[in-house]
């Protein structure tokens, strides 16, 4: 079993043949001494960030709605072209404040393909969640499934914009219409998108971005949610700030929610980056598919230049049969390299807890979500990304799926 890696992956050169051996997962040396994450937090200029953070603390105005908060509700609505944005200190928040402001109750009918956030919003409020599929080409929800889920309890639909590709928003907006039902739209990774010309952020009831660290543009945690209904706006500022109407008089239920001034701060100066972070996004983008583009039974999940993604994610399928090597089989080999790769959003929300004591036999009317949570690999990007780190993490996968049976057939001997 002769294949060497050692100067195609360790020498930034394109593979040659050798032995499985030069492979960490079997003991040599990782092809990086640093991890490489998905996700790594993007920095924007620090001069700015430290000139406001200066000024900051000279006003000594960390919360409560200061300037830095107002001016970033106003740069990120005027980029969507949303009357109205409210800050907040994460997006699970914000959702769980949209959910509770536009009164859903019962049932929501949401996908199980997403960050367990999502789900969580609605049960942490007593609200079941009702999973419905998703179209095994976008990954997004099907609105061709939702109608059979819906009951008299229904109240709601929740649709995730999956890798910043946007949900079908007209059809789940036609199904909401039908049937009296709120539409809300969990944007977490879809800031800076558009759909049909238009910037996501004004669809449905409201949509919720996030900006936490992991996000192309984040303000270390935060969150924010957008709509263009002036009373629901009202409803939300209201609750994320325990309600206060006035100085001390509280006129509804509320929580903290708020984001902070330094929060602000850094997102202000992420977002005077926007452009270079999405430039990079998509030139790494571009070298995956380069390098990644004609592997057997690998395909790399494409945007549409219409849609003006962030390419926040680099995400590929696996398809064993042809790969000769399984999703997780791959991932092992990428983890011994010290490439975190990570398999969004397995194994779905329905197969976690409490979802999966509360609805056992969930996973019969989600085929299209399991097989997809079995496939799917998203590898690291971004500014903290180097394009040599992307030429040696395309090169381990090469030789992985070149000889994908031999490195499958030896990983299941050394687990036995």
């Amino acid at each position: 079993m002769k294949m060497s890696i050692g100067a195609s992956v360790k020498d930034k050169c394109d593979p040659v043949g050798g032995e499985i051996g030069d492979l960490a997962v079997f003991g040599a040396r990782p092809a990086f001494e640093d991890t490489l994450h998905v996700g790594r937090p993007n920095i924007g200029n620090r001069e700015a960030l430290l000139l406001r953070i200066n000024k900051l603390l000279d006003s000594r105005w960390l919360t409560n709605d200061g300037t830095y908060v107002q001016e970033f509700e106003k740069r990120v609505a005027d980029l969507t072209g949303v009357k109205h944005c409210i800050a907040m200190c994460n997006a699970t928040v914000a959702l769980e404040i949209a959910i509770r402001a536009l009164g859903l109750t019962g049932e929501v009918i949401v996908p199980s393909f997403t960050f367990v956030a999502t789900v969580h919003a609605l049960q942490w409020q007593q609200i079941t969640p009702v999973f419905c599929d998703i179209d095994p080409r976008t990954h997004n929800i099907d609105p061709a499934r939702i109608e059979d889920l819906i009951t008299p309890r229904t109240t709601g639909i929740i649709g995730v914009h999956l890798w910043g590709r946007p949900s079908a928003i007209n059809e789940l907006q036609a199904v909401a219409n039908r049937h009296g039902l709120a539409l809300l739209f969990d944007a977490a990774q879809a800031f800076g998108c558009k759909y049909r010309g238009r910037m996501i952020g004004g669809f449905g009831r409201a949509e919720v971005l996030s900006f936490h660290a992991t996000k192309f543009i984040n303000s270390g945690e935060g969150g924010a949610a957008l709509t263009n209904d002036d009373d629901l706006a009202a409803r939300i500022r209201l609750m994320k700030n325990f309600g206060f109407l006035g100085y001390d008089e509280v006129a509804s239920i509320g929580t903290n929610g708020k984001m902070s001034e330094l929060s602000a701060a850094l997102g202000l100066t992420n977002l005077e980056s926007i452009e270079n972070f999405t430039q990079v996004n998509r030139e790494n983008f571009e070298v995956y598919g380069r390098e990644l583009g004609h592997l057997p039974g690998l395909s790399l999940l494409r945007y549409d230049e219409e849609e003006s993604p962030n390419y926040q994610y680099v995400v590929v399928e696996i398809e064993a049969a042809k790969a000769g090597i399984t999703r997780d089989e791959l991932l092992a080999v990428l983890h011994a390299e010290n490439v975190l790769a990570r398999r969004y959003f397995y194994p779905g929300v329905h197969r976690m807890e409490p979802y999966r004591s509360s609805f056992p036999r969930s996973g019969l009317a989600l085929p299209e979500t399991e097989a997809l949570a079995s496939r799917v690999l998203v590898l690291p990007t971004g500014t903290a990304v180097k394009t040599a780190d992307i030429g040696k993490i395309c090169a381990i996968i090469r030789v992985a799926i070149e000889h994908g049976a031999e490195i499958s057939k030896a990983l299941v001997s050394a687990r036995q």
